[in-house]
């Protein structure tokens, strides 16, 4: 809370609160005057950041908790790029 007050103190226009606890960010949120922006911090801040590839599950060798992906796109690429390969080994033979 000292950091976030000494923020808005020295100007800031917002803070972000990535991976802070909901209680935590809540609370940031109701006590500071700046805009709090979050990042898995729950839904208590005046603003939410998802990045995109955690959505489209881009990046399966880590399990998310803010966010569940709507997309294994990871796993498509893969195959695409299998497909693709496939085709190229067997015009090349």
């Amino acid at each position: 809370m000292a950091d976030a007050e000494a923020l808005s103190e020295a100007g800031a226009f917002a803070i972000v609160l990535e991976l802070v606890t909901a209680p935590v960010a809540r609370e940031v949120t109701q006590r500071i005057p700046v805009p709090t922006i979050g990042i898995g911090a729950g839904t208590d801040c005046d603003g939410q950041i998802l990045v995109t590839p955690d959505l489209l599950g881009m990046l399966p060798w880590y399990s998310l908790k803010h966010v569940k992906p709507k997309l294994n796109a990871a796993e498509q690429m893969r195959a695409v790029v299998q497909e693709w390969k496939h085709g190229v080994e067997h015009r090349v033979q």
